[in-house]
């Protein structure tokens, strides 16, 4: 008998959050291997921000999921079966377009290898020494480009991304002031992470706790909701302020253009930076960026939260907790258990 496959396709697009008319799960036959492909059994399928965009028909910088096609994520598996000289069964990857399913028939050649660390967890390649931690240490670091003493503001700052931006402002000297939602999440980055102030926007004017603890103004903005949020750390900016615009989640289940910033000539009378970026054009600086994100976690600089839900069936359940803010730093979904011992050899 062949083996089943079974996995998320599009259905059609939804029209805000995620509904279950929108997709389908379903069974399919394992595709056979092609020469040099791999057969991935998916054991961990991130759960990001941009997995609502893949879903719409909006302008974006990959194309949009097909109707009818398995939807798009990040997944870490086992090799089951390989058909090339550079994977053998046993052996733990990344797959960048795993997609929301058990099984994946993939090409070797753009599939990673993961390499544990001792006493670090399998699920951090997916986050903070996965896609999370290099889109926090590239999008502050290279677009940011931060000095000791200088202010920086971070929104979602309790999420996978924002809570290791701020750690990494931190290390580099740098006041540290984080937009999070309830007082769970302001207590946790104030208190463990080592924030210098953090701003509840559920429950306190953001503009007006900005002007209390930002009184010399923002140098930096690392942007991962867009909206009012947005524009109140905008209006607040310095001259020769960066602003690195990662995510604009706030208008994610809305069709229609994003808003910008009410007053856009800020932008040349302060002669502020504004740069989108996408970790797909930043991945020359994986290596580097593992490197430092590893020795800072192994020296106790460096702290990150897995928030891992059980079964492939919850992950449109999971995808709506990304907007609801229901959940706790990186966000996964497992879809099935981890094998008593995995291997390879470096990232």
């Amino acid at each position: 008998m062949a083996r089943m496959n079974q996995g998320w396709v599009l259905k059609q697009r939804p029209e805000h959050e995620v509904r279950s008319s929108d997709l389908e799960l379903v069974e399919t036959p394992v595709a056979p291997l092609g020469p040099g492909q791999i057969l991935v059994k998916n054991i961990y399928l991130s759960i990001d921000p941009t997995n609502r965009v893949w879903l719409s028909s909006r302008d974006q910088y990959l194309p949009p999921v097909g109707i009818g096609d398995v939807v798009r994520g990040v997944t870490i598996g086992i090799v089951e079966d390989s058909s090339s000289e550079r994977f053998s069964p046993g052996e733990t990857v990344l797959l960048g377009q795993g997609g929301w399913q058990r099984y994946s028939t993939y090409d070797a050649s753009a599939a990673s290898r993961i390499r544990r660390r001792e006493n670090i967890p399998l699920t951090a390649s997916l986050s903070v020494l996965g896609t999370t931690g290099l889109t926090a240490y590239t999008g502050f670091l290279d677009i940011c480009r931060p000095n000791p003493g200088e202010t920086l503001v971070v929104s979602a700052a309790a999420g996978a991304v924002g809570s290791i931006v701020g750690q990494i402002a931190k290390i580099k000297g740098c006041r540290v002031i984080g937009i999070a939602g309830g007082p769970d999440k302001c207590k946790w980055i104030s208190d463990e992470l080592g924030f210098d102030g953090a701003i509840d926007y559920k429950s306190e004017d953001v503009g007006e706790a900005l002007d209390r603890l930002c009184p010399d103004g923002v140098d930096m903005d690392f942007e991962n909701v867009g909206g009012a949020i947005m524009d109140a750390v905008y209006s607040r900016m310095n001259v020769n302020g960066r602003m690195a615009v990662c995510g604009l989640i706030s208008a994610y289940n809305s069709d229609g253009p994003m808003a910008g910033p009410t007053d856009f000539g800020r932008v040349l009378m302060n002669r502020l930076t504004i740069q989108g970026f996408v970790i797909l054009d930043h991945f020359s600086r994986a290596r580097e960026a593992y490197g430092d994100l590893a020795a800072w976690i192994q020296s106790g600089q460096l702290r990150w939260k897995d928030h891992v839900i059980a079964g492939l069936d919850s992950a449109p359940e999971a995808m709506n907790r990304l907007f609801t803010g229901d959940h706790d730093g990186k966000l996964m979904v497992q879809i099935a258990d981890e094998p008593s011992s995995v291997s390879g050899a470096g990232r």
